[in-house]
């Protein structure tokens, strides 16, 4: 359990703000949400880690097979080493909330990472998730919020998987809150315009 296991953009927390996570999409790096997470969230502690798998250069946090086709073995290593990771970041601040955000890629492995440690987040974003695979039951989920944001007409993370990971994340008995679009892989301004107000702890509309 090391905080120095991923590459990582990080800031301090300034008093007893919270922890924020911020995982970037395929071929994106550190840098990608690094100051939106600062934007959404003034004074909080940031850590934005890089992908350690490289799909043709481009930055990934597990290897898949082809799209939409997990190496699950991979995965499994994936979600236990970035679990070490944030428990480990999580031991540095402590007592303080943790939130997590992430788009695509980013939002795969911090919803296997949700799944598998469900005590280590206290608000998790999923922006144009897509999992493949029917989660175990995650009971440690019940009185989470999540926010899961999505295109109907996405053809990387398809809207009826999109929804079925909805209603997963319901049955745990966490909160969810949803803003759903017309198009498609894109990550639109609403998405973003949903993200302050989730992590402020005050209303997300509901459009899905």
């Amino acid at each position: 359990m090391s905080t120095d296991t991923y590459t990582a953009l990080t800031k301090v927390p300034e008093g007893d703000a919270p922890l924020v996570f911020a995982f970037h999409g395929t071929g994106g790096d550190e840098q990608q949400f690094f100051g939106l997470a600062q934007e959404l969230l003034p004074g909080a502690g940031v850590v934005s880690p890089r992908g350690d798998v490289s799909e043709m250069g481009a930055a990934r946090f597990f290897r898949r097979t082809g799209e939409g086709v997990y190496d699950m073995n991979d995965l499994t290593r994936a979600t236990d080493k970035m679990a070490g990771f944030v428990e480990a970041w999580k031991a540095k601040h402590p007592g303080r909330p943790v939130f997590g955000f992430g788009y695509s890629n980013g939002a795969n492995i911090l919803a296997s990472t949700m799944m598998a440690r469900p005590d280590l987040f206290d608000r998790i974003a999923l922006l144009h998730p897509l999992i493949p695979w029917s989660p175990d039951p995650a009971q440690g989920l019940a009185g989470k919020q999540v926010l899961v944001t999505a295109g109907r007409n996405d053809p990387i993370g398809p809207w009826p998987l999109t929804e079925r990971l909805i209603k997963w994340v319901e049955a745990q008995g966490a909160t969810v809150s949803t803003v759903v679009h017309a198009g498609g892989h894109e990550l639109r301004a609403e998405e973003i315009d949903a993200l302050r107000p989730f992590f402020e702890h005050t209303s997300v509309p509901l459009n899905a």
